[in-house]
């Protein structure tokens, strides 16, 4: 019995929940947990999209006019931004699976970085609509030229559409920069549950996808309007 035990211990993954019997059990608990909150993601975002292109079928021209405000070269530095953050991402997960934890560090920091980047053009972004009161609500009253002939009441149910999507993304970007964060401090910890096991950092970095992937969407979409 006492051989047993000690087999026993010898054998126990440094990276395993209590709660779980092996590592194993453990991994495919944390995928079939991801892929269910991802189902759910991309059902919710699907509605959104759904709305926006009935929207946009309905107002063709008022939406193409209209979008003429959006800075598409904002909008296309974001894109890149997000792309090389996924990049980032990708190697992070490369190295944890090397078990590398600085090489880890460093791309996860560089992913956060890039998301900070992201978040503070779409400030200046957001900050130009204040500006020229297109933001809807109460105060929605642009000048004729920022319309660009569009209908006052399509424009202001663009800017809707625009602000209500975005803007969740954009806390999606912000609930991935504390999770990244969280990650970040296991690792700067050598935290076993992540330092011994990579889906952990694997799981972050498929979330950290689909947000970039949301805005792949997102970008076209509003900023590349064709008539």
């Amino acid at each position: 019995m006492a051989s047993t035990a000690v087999d026993t211990h010898a054998h126990h993954h440094p990276g395993l929940h209590h709660q779980f019997e092996d590592i194993e059990q453990q991994n495919e608990a944390y995928l079939v947990g991801m892929w269910s909150f991802m189902v759910n993601e991309i059902m919710f975002f699907g509605g959104v999209f759904l709305v926006y292109c009935l929207y946009r079928w309905r107002y063709q021209d008022d939406f193409y006019a209209i979008h003429h405000e959006l800075n598409w070269k904002m909008g296309a530095f974001n894109t890149t931004v997000l792309l090389f953050s996924s990049f980032s991402m990708v190697m992070a997960v490369h190295f944890a699976t090397l078990k590398d934890r600085m090489k880890t560090l460093m791309n996860l920091a560089l992913t956060c970085a890039c998301a900070f980047t992201f978040l503070i053009v779409k400030y200046f972004e957001y900050g130009a609509k204040f500006e020229h009161k297109l933001f809807p609500g109460p105060n929605f009253r642009p000048e004729l030229e920022h319309l660009n002939g569009a209908n006052p009441n399509v424009a202001q149910l663009f800017m809707s559409l625009y602000f209500g999507i975005t803007g969740l993304h954009a806390l999606h970007i912000i609930i991935g920069i504390l999770i990244i964060g969280i990650l970040m401090g296991f690792w700067y910890k050598k935290n076993p549950l992540v330092t011994e096991d990579f889906l952990p950092t694997e799981m972050v970095g498929l979330y950290w996808h689909f947000v970039d992937l949301v805005w792949i969407f997102l970008f076209p979409l509003f900023y590349l309007i064709p008539r």
